[in-house]
Parts: structure tokens; C-alpha cells; sequence
């Protein structure tokens, strides 16, 4: 085309400028298009990574196939998107399950379910953070899997820290200290196990042995048999198991032949053979019989009309190629888990894109396609979303605790019987071990008390429905080596040895246990396990005593010289005080001075013996001689009985009278060497090692006594016994000081320990302890001379209180009468008193006051004697009485008169 002139050019130039804009409009429209797709796809890819010929990978390929079933048939769930599951078989290869991880990396995976192991999930995770793709797994549930670690990695189910935390507690329920176990050597199976030490070592068990076996599904009959053998030989009979389902089926047949599934053995497994029980109902009769009487757990998932409806539909939707376990539900919620989380990131504007990781593309020299991996843009927005999940799911409500686990754990425990199995309760974190579901109890505080821990009956290996010992003597061709002071002797044979060192020789492992008459004592706990003790003991003063023979002076021992004069000098004050209170009022206290003194005398003695002839009748005299004869009550009963236990008791007397006595003295004390007693009267009593000496037998301790070389020997109580029935010079002298006992000593948490106080415990419900206790430590062939202590004087301080009463009495009713005087005496009239002169001193005063006291008080007169005074006074005399008559009464009331 050839342009001939400057219009026609431009006129071609604007035509092709348009066509330029039109194909630019066109193609970015195209490109807009094809971003949006890729922003937003159609399809959401889920990877899946398992072994698919195993139990809990078949189960989690149909329920994986129907989560996404159902969710592709609601649109509202995606938003009108699909969801798309890739599955990729590992076949037990970590190398085959990184080969599927990098595959899914290529084709914008938002997120991978699995890998079924926590072997292959440890690398994986370390790919997931590069490459920021959420990893979430319901079988992979090593407890060291650490968000930390890896952030990106994600347990869907209970890890198995709160599967050995719910084993350690059955242990515990028990009473069990030790088990053995069994597991897998890959990392899952490890690390579940050590985190079962650290749980049984929080409640004072532990696991004494371990037996590793080679990984699934490497490990054969003969690497079993040979670890099986091993443990036979063993003591503790308390197997826990925990690998996956084809080695513990293999291990409970190998254990069936060489009769470890019989009496005496306990069997706790960990998930896998729920799984088995669950997926292969009703089991064929060798797999049943080979597990009789194990324990194992299940998760525990609450009911619901949902996990119903799921379970009913599962032979349509597995075409019976394998049975329902609680897996199954894990995987369906876990994949919408993902799909929710998607759904919602999308909705908050998040979008799904991937990137190429720049430092994988400098790789130079590789023949891998590394630059294909892809980096998830969302990665990090989606984790959290699914971190955030909280919805109502086949497994009861999902949602995660703050270190990202699951909440709620729980476990169903399980009893494999006949040809099925048998709930005999539950595990929570929440309270514990209960028969009541767990879900019930979440709304209530948590209570993990031992009272509050309850499971059903179990039938045990063997058929055996009461719990077995767990442990047995050990077949390893080590006999027990006991201790005793002289089995395998301790010391030379000529002095006590040191029961200290002898205890500390079970710690250091030289004795397996050590018996005889060890005390319980507070530094000896600390290092060995006692039983029960089988006797009791306690220290007591042992001292040398004298008879005190009955004399014509017994009489007078039950008081003290003390109390005999304070009691006498209280009778006569008494006596005084009740004459100055009666003296004006009372004609039977008055007279001439020595027939009053003798009346005082009287009146104070008799009252001892409540034989007082005269009367009181003032007011305040009745009232001290009340309170006098309750004192005097109180004298008389004590008296009698002390002088009743005197005349009929075999007295015997020391000057120590125990412990307090030595303590305030600076005699010299013996012991018993080897003993306890030093150290105790050092450390706790604060007695100089100076003043204590050691001494070796009952012989020398009689010895050292006759020589005084001692003053007292303190021993325990079942030692002195035996010597005091051979020994009737001495007695012990005031009360036991110290309480413990005697028992047999063993190694820390020794399942002996607990066997031997079972057996203590039943022997002394029975009798038959006391029966050893009388037949060998109650020789008393001079028990009906000797006295546990002699009968102590009655002294002041027993009724100084009385006394004190008596005296506040008397005193209060002297001051009361005296003022009473005093009152009345101010009153009389000047003319009445004999004080005619102003200047009258005061011992006249005195003395007039004295009078006035002395003086007889009239008792008041009759109306009808008033009367014949008054007609007397007139002459008159009613019926013309006789002379006779009227003189008697002149001359009564002359005398009145005088008196």
C-alpha cells in the first residue's frame, strides 16, 4: 500500500492507534480474568498423605471421601467452590510420603492431612514451614511434635501425652509402683514412652524396664520372643504396650504361648488395639483369645445423632471393606475443619495464591524441579484460622487450648472379654478416671482427689476378677538379700551394730531389704521404704528403785508435809472465822474465852468428818461453811483413795521420776548402742554426749545401774520389757516420751514394702500379731513385784485452788460482817456509848467498839411473850397461873437477861 499524501497518513495512523488500544483492553481483560481465577479457584486442593493398607489409613480414606462428598454437595459451605482431596500412599516409607508432600507443593495444595507417622511428620513439618502449608494429622500425635518447632504442624486428636497420663493414672488407681514396657522404636512409640516415665514418676511408679522392638512393620516373631523372654524372668508383672496395630497383635500372640496372658499379668495398651477390637468386630478367635483381659483406651467421642447417623451409613460408604473406629471421625472433622477455615478466609478478603520461593530457584547444578515448589501466599491467615475453629463436629465440640491441643481430651478404657470388649469406665483431663462420660462432668469444678477416681470391675488375664499384685519374685537367679542385725548377718557379732548404717546399706544396694527391730524414725524415711509398723515402741527412763515397806506412819503419806499443815491451818481459820461471824447471835458460840477456844477447836476438827454439833445462823457464816465442807468433801475423797492405792499397791521409790528429772540433773545416762536413742537425746533433748554412755547388753545395762555408773538407762519400750522380766530391781519411771514403732525397711517405692504391710495389716486384724507380742515380748516373771511408777504424795498444787476459794470466802465475810459493825456502831446513840467526854481516845473508842461487838444480840420476842411482859407489869396474870409457874418463867427470862 503505498500512502500518496499527509491526510491519508494520518488517518492510517489513527485507525491502527485504535486497534492498538482495542487489543491492550482486550488482553488485560484476559489477564484480569485469568488473575481472578487464579486468586479464587474453582477448585480448593487438600493433599492427603497415609498408608493406606493399614487400619487407620483405610478408615481415613472413606471418611476423608465422605467429608468431601458432603461438602461438595452443600454449595454454602465453599461458596460454590469444590473441594478436592489428592491422596498419596507412603506405604510405611518417609522417603515415599516426602516425595507425595513435594508433588502436592507443585500443584497450590492450601493444606495436607497426615502423615499418618510421627516419624515422617517431624520432616514434614520442616517442609510445611518453608513452604507455609498447614499440616494437620489425627494419627501423628507424638507428644514432642512442639508448636514452637513447628508452627505450621497441626494434631486434629488428643496427642499421647494425655493417652500415658491416662495409663500412669489406671497405674496409680491400682496401687501398682512399677510396669514394663513394650513399645515400637519410632519416634512416636519413644516419646510416647518417656512421657509415660515423667507421668508414672509424678505419682512416686516407674517403669523399670524397657523393651524396644524394630518399627512397623519390620518387627518379626523372634525379635518378640526374645524381648518376651527377657521380661518373664523379670519382678514386675505390669506390661504396658504401645506401638501400632500389626506389632501389638503380635505381641499378645507371642506373650499367649509362653503363658504371659494368664493369672498374675497385667496388660494396658495404648490406642492400637481399640482400633483393632473397633475395626475388626467380631474378632476372629485366635486374635480374641490371644488378648483376653487387656486393657486398652479408645478416644472418646460424645453421642450424638450425627456421629449415629455417620456410623449407620459407614458399611455403605467403606462397601465392607473395613469396620468403624473413632479415627474415622477425626478425619471427617478434620477435613472440615480445612474447608470451614477456607471458606472464612476467603470471606475476609483473603486470598489463595502462591508464590515461588526465590532461594529454591537459585539452586544451581540440581536436576530437581525445585523452582516448581510453591510458597502459600495464605499460608499463615489459614493456620490461624483453623486454630480458631470452634464448631460442633462428629468428636464432640473442636477447638483448641492455648498450646494448641485439643480440649477435652478423654479416653474411653476398655476391657477386651470374650470375643468383644467391655467399658469399664472413663479418663478425662478433667476429673480424672470415672464410669460417668466426660462430657456430663465439664460442667462441674474438676475434682482428681483418689476418692473421687472410680472404674468397673475388670476381668484380668487368666479370668481373674481381683486385682492382681503386679509383681512376683524374679526368675533372674538373684536371691533377695536381707539384712538382719546377725539370712545375711550385719556387725561382728560381739556389739549392737549401728541401724543407721544398716538401714543405709539398702540405699547404697548392698541389701535388698532389711528386717528385725528397726525403728521408724524420721532419718531413716528419708532414704528406704518402711511397712507397717508391727510393733509399737517408744523410749523410757529405766532407773533402780527400793520396796517402800508399810510402817506405822502410812497413814499420814498421802499428803505431803505441806498439805498436811496448809489443810490444818485452813480447818482453824475456818473454825475462827465461823465463831466471830455466829459470836453475837449464836449462844452456842459464847461463854467464858476457854470454853469458846475449846468450841473453836471443836467446831473445826469436826467438820472434817461432817459431825458438827452447833448450829449457824448468820447468813454469812452458813455461807463459808457451805464452801468449807465442799473443800473439805473434796480432801477427804482424795485422801481415801490415795491412801486405799498406798495400802494395797507394791510401792517402789526412786528420785527420777522420768524423763524430766534426768534432763534437769547432770547424771550419767545409758543407751543402747546402735541405736537411735544418742542422736535423739543430743538433737532433740539437748543432752551433752558427755554425760551419755553406751552400753551393749541387758547385762551391762544392769551392771552400770548396780554400780551407778548411770543414773537411768533409756532404751525402747519392747527392749526394757525384757529386761525388767529378768531384772526386778528396776522399774521404768514416768511415761513413754517418744511414739513410733518397729518395722521392716526396703528399698524406695519397693512393691515389697507394700506386700509385707498387707501382711502386717492382716495379722493384726486377726490377732495373731498380738499373739507373737505376748508369746515373745511379755515374760514377766517378776511383773507382780515390779510397778510402772510409784504413787506420787498428794501436794498443794492439786488444791490450792480450793483453798484459794475458801480463804477469797472467808475474807469477803469478815469484811461484809465488820462493815455491817461499823455501820451500826456509827449509829447508836452518844448516850449509849460509853464516851461521855469529847476527849475520849481512841483505844477507849476502841475498846467500846469491841464491847459492842462482843455483846449478846436479843433474839427478837414472840407478841404473845410481849403481851405477858405487859400484863406482868400491871399485876395480872392470865387465868390465875399458878406461883409456881410464873417464878420458872421470871427466872428464864432473868437469865436471858444475863446472857
Amino acid at each position: 500500500m503505498i500512502i500518496k499524501t499527509y491526510g491519508e497518513w494520518l488517518v492510517l495512523s489513527f485507525i491502527a492507534t485504535m486497534n492498538l488500544v482495542l487489543l491492550l483492553s482486550t488482553f488485560s481483560l484476559f489477564i484480569g480474568v485469568l488473575s481472578e481465577e487464579g486468586l479464587n479457584p474453582a477448585i480448593v486442593n487438600v493433599g492427603a498423605i497415609f498408608s493406606f493398607n493399614t487400619i487407620n489409613g483405610k478408615v481415613a480414606k472413606v471418611a476423608m471421601k465422605a467429608a468431601e462428598d458432603d461438602i461438595n454437595s452443600d454449595p454454602s459451605v465453599l461458596g460454590g467452590r469444590k473441594l478436592s482431596i489428592q491422596l498419596h500412599d507412603s506405604n510405611f516409607s518417609s522417603f515415599l510420603g516426602i516425595l507425595g508432600a513435594l508433588l502436592f507443593m507443585e500443584t497450590d495444595t492450601v493444606a495436607i492431612i497426615g502423615p499418618q507417622s510421627s516419624e515422617m511428620a517431624h520432616v514434614l513439618s520442616n517442609l510445611a514451614n518453608e513452604l507455609q502449608v498447614p499440616l494437620l494429622s489425627f494419627t501423628a500425635l507424638d507428644p514432642s511434635l512442639s508448636p514452637l518447632q513447628y508452627p505450621f504442624f497441626v494434631q486434629t486428636a488428643p496427642n499421647d501425652e494425655f493417652q500415658m497420663t491416662a495409663i500412669a493414672e489406671m497405674v496409680s488407681y491400682f496401687s501398682w509402683s512399677e510396669v514394663i514396657a513394650i513399645f515400637s522404636d519410632d519416634d512416636q512409640s519413644r516419646n510416647g514412652i518417656i512421657t509415660l516415665g515423667d507421668k508414672l514418676a509424678d505419682r512416686r511408679c516407674r517403669i523399670s524396664y524397657k523393651a524396644a522392638l524394630p518399627p512397623e512393620p519390620s518387627a518379626k516373631r523372634g525379635d518378640v520372643l526374645r524381648e518376651l523372654n527377657k521380661i518373664q524372668m523379670m519382678e514386675s508383672r505390669i506390661i504396658v504396650l504401645h506401638s501400632f496395630s500389626r506389632t501389638g497383635l503380635l505381641v499378645f500372640e507371642v506373650a499367649k504361648s509362653l503363658g504371659m496372658m494368664g493369672k498374675g499379668y497385667v496388660w494396658i495398651a495404648s490406642t492400637s488395639l481399640s482400633t483393632v477390637l473397633d475395626s475388626f468386630y467380631p474378632l476372629k478367635p485366635e486374635i480374641a483369645n490371644s488378648i483376653q483381659g487387656a486393657l486398652t483406651l479408645r478416644p472418646h467421642t460424645p453421642d450424638s445423632k450425627r456421629k449415629r447417623d455417620f456410623m449407620s451409613r459407614w458399611n455403605q460408604l467403606s462397601n465392607g471393606s473395613i469396620g468403624f473406629n473413632p479415627y474415622g471421625l477425626y478425619a471427617y472433622d478434620t477435613v472440615w475443619m480445612i474447608a470451614r477455615a477456607v471458606r472464612l478466609l476467603l470471606d475476609q478478603g483473603g486470598k489463595i495464591s502462591f508464590s515461588n520461593d526465590t532461594r529454591l530457584g537459585g539452586i544451581s547444578g540440581s536436576t530437581l524441579n525445585l523452582s516448581a515448589l510453591n510458597a502459600f501466599d495464605g499460608g499463615k491467615q489459614l493456620l490461624s484460622k483453623i486454630l480458631e475453629t470452634n464448631m460442633t463436629g462428629l468428636t464432640g465440640h473442636v477447638q483448641f487450648n492455648q498450646d494448641r491441643s485439643r480440649i477435652n481430651p478423654s479416653y474411653d478404657i476398655i476391657n477386651a472379654v470374650g470375643n468383644g470388649q467391655r467399658l469399664v469406665g472413663y479418663w478425662s483431663n478433667h476429673t480424672g478416671l470415672s464410669i460417668v462420660p466426660p462430657e456430663t462432668l465439664y460442667s462441674e469444678k474438676p475434682n482428681r482427689s483418689s476418692s473421687n477416681q472410680h472404674l468397673d470391675k475388670v476381668v484380668w488375664p487368666g479370668g481373674e476378677t481381683a486385682r492382681p499384685r503386679g509383681w512376683v519374685f524374679p526368675n533372674n537367679g538373684r536371691e533377695l538379700r536381707i539384712g538382719i542385725p546377725r539370712f545375711i548377718p550385719f556387725g561382728d557379732g560381739h556389739k549392737n551394730p549401728s541401724y543407721y548404717e544398716l538401714v543405709n546399706k539398702i540405699k547404697s544396694g548392698v541389701f535388698d531389704g532389711v528386717v528385725g527391730d528397726i525403728a521408724i524414725v524420721t532419718n531413716r524415711t528419708r532414704i528406704v521404704d518402711f511397712t507397717l509398723p508391727y510393733i509399737e515402741s517408744g523410749l523410757v527412763v529405766v532407773a533402780p528403785v527400793k520396796k517402800i515397806s508399810s510402817s506405822a506412819w502410812s497413814f499420814a503419806r498421802p499428803f505431803t508435809p505441806l498439805m498436811w499443815a496448809v489443810t490444818a491451818a485452813f480447818f482453824l481459820i475456818v473454825g475462827s472465822v465461823v465463831w466471830i461471824l455466829e459470836h453475837r447471835r449464836n449462844d452456842e458460840f459464847r461463854g467464858p474465852p476457854k470454853q469458846q477456844f475449846v468450841t473453836i477447836l471443836w467446831f473445826s476438827f469436826s467438820t472434817m468428818f461432817f459431825s458438827h454439833r452447833e448450829n449457824t445462823v448468820s447468813s454469812l457464816g452458813r455461807l463459808v461453811l457451805i464452801i468449807w465442807l465442799f473443800v473439805v468433801l473434796i480432801i477427804n475423797s482424795s485422801y481415801t483413795a490415795s491412801l486405799t492405792s498406798f495400802l494395797t499397791v507394791q510401792q517402789l521409790s526412786s528420785p527420777i521420776k522420768g524423763i524430766d528429772t534426768l534432763i534437769g540433773s547432770n547424771e550419767r545416762i545409758g543407751f543402747q548402742v546402735g541405736s537411735f536413742t544418742e542422736g535423739y537425746l543430743m538433737e532433740e533433748l539437748n543432752i551433752p554426749k558427755s554425760r551419755l554412755v553406751p552400753l551393749g547388753s541387758p547385762e551391762e545395762y544392769a551392771l552400770a545401774l548396780e554400780r551407778r555408773n548411770v543414773a537411768a538407762v533409756i532404751d525402747e519400750r519392747p527392749y526394757v520389757d525384757l529386761f525388767l522380766s529378768e531384772h526386778c530391781e528396776f522399774s521404768v519411771r514416768g511415761q513413754e516420751f517418744t511414739k513410733s514403732g518397729w518395722g521392716f525397711a526396703f528399698p524406695r517405692d519397693s512393691p515389697l514394702a507394700i506386700d509385707m504391710s498387707t501382711a502386717i495389716l492382716s495379722l493384726s486384724e486377726n490377732g495373731e500379731l498380738q499373739k507373737i507380742h505376748d508369746r515373745w515380748l511379755s515374760k514377766s516373771a517378776c511383773s507382780s513385784e515390779n510397778s510402772e511408777d510409784d504413787i506420787e504424795q498428794l501436794d498443794l498444787k492439786s488444791f490450792w485452788g480450793l483453798f484459794v476459794i475458801c480463804g477469797i470466802a472467808c475474807m469477803l465475810a469478815l469484811l461484809v460482817y465488820f462493815w455491817l459493825m461499823f455501820r451500826k456502831f456509827s449509829l447508836l446513840p452518844p448516850e449509849e456509848l460509853d464516851t461521855t467526854s469529847p476527849s475520849t481516845s481512841r483505844s477507849t473508842r476502841l475498846q467500846t467498839f469491841l464491847s459492842f461487838v462482843d455483846e449478846k444480840v436479843e433474839k427478837p420476842k414472840s407478841s404473845s411473850k410481849r403481851k405477858r411482859e405487859s400484863m406482868s407489869r400491871i399485876g395480872y396474870h392470865i387465868n390465875d397461873e399458878s406461883p409456881h409457874r410464873s417464878g420458872r418463867m421470871d427466872r428464864n427470862m432473868s437469865q436471858n437477861g444475863d446472857s
